[in-house]
């Protein structure tokens, strides 16, 4: 597939895989992207995951026409994106492999062999020229990995983005809605990284670019403004919608049925609502829903001194990518001494500008005229 011109797409698509790193759900597979720029001399940026190696160099042989490359440009270590190193630099010994010095002792970790004698180390700022083509590279660190560089091709205005700008899903399935599996990607892999990529959109923010193109997903090329604006509200840890996420577990509905009548009111008064059961959905789907709506209500009940394992589950996936900058509620059950709350609320203490109602709704075994009139209030201060 031609991107422009000189610059060819030899990437390939993963529809054998079920989870991508083992446990994000990929209904749709997944594209392992590739790239090469044909000029006075060639340079191929990454490889592909190792069970697609003899398709990549298929696709890669058929835009050489007869020649050699000259350069391995390696911008990310993950093996989804390096395991046809070997391969490649079997096959073509004479390419040189650029990379940041913290991805030369990655490759020996990989391989057995850093390839020493072949080396350019790529530094911040540091130009390649294959003829027309002058490509800068820009270092990324803990984007998410730590030796991760982007590339920028100066003729074609092209930015070579790493992970950043990726997305779940093959490039031949039929979803076209780029900004969902990208937000699942971003919250999922990403997330925790926030700081570093908004470093990234910095040093990128001063060049005319025109086209993105990721490790994964489609190439962008066209309302870039629109991508770009994305992963800095993203970064940024600031609510993309207006809206509220009611997140809960159930052990006898009770519970249940306290967090289905609060999403009730909260429409009725003009909310856009989600409601999700912990205990039944992918739980990567509900952590984007957080990070996309500005409020959130979690409703659990007390469990073994403590809260409800799945409830667990879903905080901490949140804490550990940094989930900040939003309104929370809390609802608890419990039939004696119920704490949910008191432990929810321990869960975010390092957690930046938590916002917790005035209202906590508690519930002793099923729902009472007392506790009906506090989810009357905590729909109100949610809307407010």
């Amino acid at each position: 597939m031609r991107i422009t011109d000189d610059v060819r797409y030899i990437g390939v698509n993963d529809r054998q895989i079920d989870l991508f790193e083992g446990q994000y759900p990929v209904p749709d597979g997944m594209a392992y992207n590739s790239y090469v720029i044909i000029d006075e001399q060639i340079a191929v940026l990454d490889t592909v995951d190792i069970g697609f190696t003899d398709e990549w160099l298929v696709n890669l042989e058929r835009e050489l026409e007869g020649r050699l490359p000259d350069y391995l440009i390696i911008q990310h270590m993950e093996p989804d994106h390096s395991a046809s190193i070997a391969r490649f630099t079997d096959k073509y010994p004479l390419a040189k492999i650029v990379a940041t010095a913290k991805a030369f002792p990655m490759i020996k970790g990989f391989f057995g062999n850093d390839y020493a004698d072949r080396q350019i180390v790529a530094v911040e700022g540091f130009k390649l020229s294959l003829g027309k083509h002058n490509l800068t590279f820009i270092t990324a660190p803990m984007v998410h990995w730590p030796e991760v560089m982007v590339t920028y091709d100066e003729y074609d205005k092209i930015l070579f983005s790493a992970d950043a700008f990726g997305k779940f899903g093959a490039l031949d399935s039929e979803d076209d809605d780029w900004a969902c599996e990208a937000r699942r990607y971003y919250f999922g892999i990403v997330g925790k990284y926030g700081v570093q990529v908004q470093a990234l959109l910095k040093k990128v923010g001063g060049l005319d670019i025109k086209t993105i193109c990721s490790l994964h997903g489609p190439v962008l090329d066209d309302n870039l403004g629109y991508y770009i604006g994305l992963y800095n509200t993203w970064s940024s840890y600031m609510p993309e919608e207006d809206g509220v996420l009611v997140a809960y577990t159930s052990v006898y509905g009770n519970t249940r049925r306290a967090a289905k009548l609060l999403a009730d009111k909260l429409e009725a008064l003009g909310n856009k609502v989600v409601l999700t059961d912990l205990a039944r959905c992918e739980i990567f789907e509900t952590v984007e829903d957080a990070f996309r709506y500005s409020k959130l209500v979690l409703a659990t009940t007390t469990y073994n001194g403590d809260i409800f394992p799945f409830m667990k589950q879903f905080i901490d996936h949140l804490t550990e990518r940094n989930y900040s900058n939003r309104t929370v509620g809390l609802i608890e059950n419990g039939s004696w001494a119920p704490i949910a709350a008191k432990k929810m609320r321990e869960m975010f203490e390092k957690s930046k500008n938590i916002n917790f109602t005035d209202t906590t709704v508690k519930i002793t075994s099923a729902l009472n005229d007392e506790s009906m009139a506090a989810l009357d209030f905590l729909a109100k201060e949610l809307t407010n």
